[in-house]
């Protein structure tokens, strides 16, 4: 579909790309990926004609329809209603509908035979076009992106730069394109709308490419991964979690490839050193040195999963109480957040504040902060000592310092070479420490921004969307500084990988009460679906819910248990655990069965195939920790109760 040929792409001095080849097939599903300032965002551009190549050639056939969205397109501005935006998709529609209300008017006083007959032309077109439908298809992915049906007619002009985005990328999705190209389209969408684009584009008709840093959103919805980085385009097939197994193994075969070139290199200086002074071995020493001008410099693999060693200082420790809510409350005008809410953070809390946007996460955050308004009491516990980190904070930052500077006048206690360890793990190295910040790209300010709260040696962080403008190289860094932080923290944020691998409670905000899960995103998840299955199954019982006694409404995630369990609980909970023995054994069943498919001739070389296996072989691997987990919870509470 598109072929770029060693390609080259220059700018500010320097090449992004050189000698880079890249083959773009129909219907592939690629994930764009690579450490911010690699060029990804300028290689769409590219592909869109936006820019052009300095070096090399690219073909594509004319009549492709491509469709980019980029951060640019938030100058766009409109009175009209956001339903009405998105429906500028259908151009030719629209026209043709114009144009049928034109005529049906004309027919009032012209009843001539023409006149009837180009009505019957256009209704005809207007159906070929399905556009009787195109209301309909509108409104169903709006609200699929989380706007409510009551938003669909308030003016485009009055939501925030987020929502403007949900509105152009539903626009994007009903025209189309054969190639739809979306940068950090993630960035936008709560948890909900995230999902639902993951199944949408898991069936798009035609070629996506997405650039994306969360991880889940590519295991999901993509079938090959593009790298960009040291100039050249990497491609692996498969998803990312298989893409990180193979540039393992690229990265080990790039490491003994620049370790023997080292070797040679140092072999061949020392020989030079050595005779360059003879004057008969002079022109022997000066050909080695010719030949080590041109040699093919192999760079060092950098790896993005490396470990950071350093630990962040908590200045002092706090009582077992950080925070308390007591009887909170929280409105804005038509709009209530909270109603009399209780709920409690205790010392080595992890919380992750989860959920759709519009919920309220920011708020609670604020509350916590201190900087809003509210009623009832939220009481800080002994020796609390708060950062909050919002992206407001990226603002707050001196524009005229340079990057050491910033963190030398906030932490005024600290060496330069402490500074410089800090910087040096938000890779900022050398003489970067000495660049600008008015310089700095969102996602050099958002590290800068998370290097100072981690140097306030606070006790409690108040963390709102921290990986926004992370690539990453940078969300892995920020994931292990708060796993070896030794505090309490409570974050906002809608990257699910990042999410697992920090959080040990999860909250969200349900019927106006702060909801607490005490346990991991993953567990939280699985819970969620086994409660939304039970509420269906009540309400689907509703007629005869005097009859069915047995069907029970699940449990809060941290009830009050009874002193005296009643003969039919436990026959309940033996009932339980059978069925999750049987499924369980079900499970390593498909596993097995997977497994043996992979071997498959039909299967090891269509990569299509091999990456559905993957995706299948992944939730049944996950599906079962779970029910091992569900079931060992079951029988530890058989054991308390008939003990």
């Amino acid at each position: 579909m598109i072929a770029l040929t060693n390609i080259g792409f220059e700018f500010g001095g320097r090449f992004l790309y050189r000698n880079a080849n890249w083959h773009i097939k129909p219907n592939e599903r690629i994930g764009l990926i690579g450490l911010n300032g690699t060029g990804k965002s300028t290689l769409l551009r590219i592909i869109t004609n936006e820019y052009t190549l300095t070096e090399g050639t690219m073909s594509k056939p004319r009549d492709l329809s491509i469709g980019f969205l980029n951060q640019d397109q938030l100058s766009f501005d409109s009175e009209d209603s956001i339903l009405e935006v998105a429906l500028t998709a259908f151009e030719r529609q629209l026209q043709i509908e114009k144009e049928i209300n034109e005529i049906i008017e004309l027919l009032e006083t012209d009843h001539s035979e023409g006149t009837i007959q180009k009505l019957s032309d256009k209704q005809e077109e207007f159906e070929r076009l399905d556009g009787y439908n195109i209301h309909h298809k509108t409104e169903k992915i709006l609200e699929g992106l989380g706007f409510t049906t009551e938003q669909l007619t308030k003016p485009f002009n009055k939501f925030s730069g987020g929502w403007r985005m949900r509105v152009l990328l539903a626009k994007m999705l009903l025209q189309e394109p054969n190639l739809l190209m979306l940068d950090e389209p993630t960035n936008h969408l709560d948890l909900p709308s995230i999902e639902w684009l993951e199944e949408y584009l898991r069936s798009y008709k035609g070629t996506v490419i997405v650039v994306s840093h969360d991880r889940f959103f590519l295991d999901k919805m993509v079938s090959k991964i593009v790298e960009v980085s040291m100039q050249k385009i990497f491609e692996y097939t498969g998803n990312y979690s298989f893409y990180l197994e193979s540039k393992e193994e690229r990265m080990d075969l790039q490491q003994r490839s620049f370790d023997n070139q080292q070797q040679f290199i140092k072999e061949q200086e020392k020989l030079i050193n050595r005779f360059k002074a003879k004057a008969s071995k002079a022109s022997m020493a000066q050909s080695r040195v010719k030949m080590l001008d041109r040699i093919e410099r192999i760079e060092a693999p950098d790896d993005d999963n490396r470990e950071i060693n350093i630990q962040f200082r908590v200045g002092v420790q706090p009582g077992r109480n950080l925070a308390e809510f007591h009887n909170v409350s929280k409105n804005y005008p038509g709009v209530r957040i909270i109603n009399h809410t209780d709920a409690r953070i205790e010392k080595g809390d992890k919380i992750a504040l989860i959920g759709a946007n519009g919920k309220g996460k920011s708020t609670i955050l604020r509350l916590l902060a201190q900087t809003d308004t509210y009623e009832g009491e939220i009481v800080l516990g002994h020796n609390v000592r708060k950062a909050f980190y919002a992206q407001h904070q990226l603002e707050s930052l001196n524009m005229s310092y340079e990057i050491l500077e910033e963190l030398s006048n906030f932490a005024t206690d600290r060496t330069e070479m402490e500074l410089r360890t800090v910087l040096g793990c938000f890779l900022f190295a050398g003489d970067e420490v000495f660049k600008k910040i008015k310089v700095l790209s969102g996602g050099e300010k958002a590290r800068v921004a998370l290097a100072k709260t981690l140097l306030t040696e606070a006790n409690f962080l108040i963390l709102d969307e921290p990986t926004n403008h992370l690539d990453m190289r940078s969300i892995n860094i920020l994931i292990q500084s708060l796993q070896k932080y030794e505090g309490t923290f409570i974050v906002v944020s809608h990257d699910r990988y990042f999410v697992t691998e920090i959080a040990n409670k999860i909250w969200w905000i349900e019927d106006e009460q702060i909801k607490e899960y005490p346990g991991t995103f993953n567990e939280w998840e699985f819970w969620k679906a086994k409660r939304d299955e039970q509420i269906k199954l009540q309400q689907a019982s509703k007629p005869e819910v005097k009859k069915q006694k047995n069907i029970e409404p699940i449990a809060e995630p941290t009830p009050a248990k009874s002193a005296k369990v009643s003969n039919n609980y436990i026959q309940g909970l033996r009932k339980q655990f059978d069925e999750y023995e049987t499924k369980v054994k079900n499970t390593k069943t498909k596993l097995a069965e997977l497994e043996i498919a992979f071997t498959l001739s039909e299967n090891i070389n269509d990569a299509k195939k091999i990456a559905e296996l993957t995706s299948f072989y992944e939730a049944e691997k996950k599906a079962l920790v779970h029910l091992e987990k569900e079931m060992e919870a079951v029988m530890e509470e058989l054991i308390e109760l008939e003990a």
